[in-house]
């Protein structure tokens, strides 16, 4: 039987390697690819590279991974993709399904969950780490007994974070070399930003930032 072939991608080598030895200790999986940031792993499907799952991290250099989600999928549709993160957050874990990934795992779950992960995704399931399914069914909850549904926030997370560095006076030139991005791409980000909050002013970014918690104060 031909083996399911997964490709990692993470910046932390390290960790990268203990998931890869755990993967291929496993009968009919195969990891065929690694990537250490996000342009070295869309370089990957650039240069015509089709695995049947990617298993990456959302905070890469030089790409995060749910700007890598969109791009990999743009190219190759039909592969799984399954985040394997830090971050505790729904959040992230609403913006990677948005974007097209399959799943959502915690790397603290990963010595219990991995199996089971991409069984399910495998499968054509959507899989959620058990340390966050409580707080998505108490979000359920409220919207089906008629309570508040959260809001969205218009943003993505790339964008909330070149907020939050504007709001706090950082220049153009510094917020590309803290990103790895180029100056051009922060000022289409600003850009998208004001258009999406239909924000005219500088100021006005500073004062939403202020008000949505990014920054406590100006400094």
């Amino acid at each position: 039987m031909k083996p399911y072939r997964l490709v990692l991608a993470d910046d932390h080598v390290i960790f990268r390697q203990g998931i890869k030895g755990l993967l291929n200790e496993k009968p009919g999986l195969e990891v065929v690819g690694e990537a250490g940031n996000g342009l070295e792993l869309l370089n990957l499907f650039h240069k015509g590279f089709r695995p049947d799952m990617v298993i990456l991290d959302i905070s890469m250099p030089h790409l995060r991974g749910i700007e890598a989600v969109e791009e990999i999928k743009s190219i190759c549709p039909k592969v799984k993709i399954l985040i394997l993160t830090m971050h505790k957050s729904k959040e992230y874990l609403y913006h990677s399904i948005s974007a097209g990934a399959h799943g959502y795992m915690l790397k603290e779950d990963s010595d219990v969950e991995l199996f089971s992960a991409i069984d399910t995704i495998r499968n054509g399931g959507i899989f959620v780490s058990r340390l966050l399914t409580k707080e998505l069914a108490e979000d359920l909850s409220h919207i089906y007994q008629g309570g508040i549904t959260p809001t969205k926030d218009p943003l993505t997370p790339r964008e909330r974070e070149i907020l939050k560095m504007v709001a706090e006076g950082k220049p153009n030139k510094e917020i590309a070399h803290l990103l790895f991005i180029s100056i051009r791409t922060v000022e289409n980000h600003r850009a998208n930003i004001m258009n999406k909050l239909k924000l005219k002013k500088t100021a006005d970014l500073i004062r939403y930032a202020l008000q949505k918690g990014y920054i406590s104060k100006i400094t």
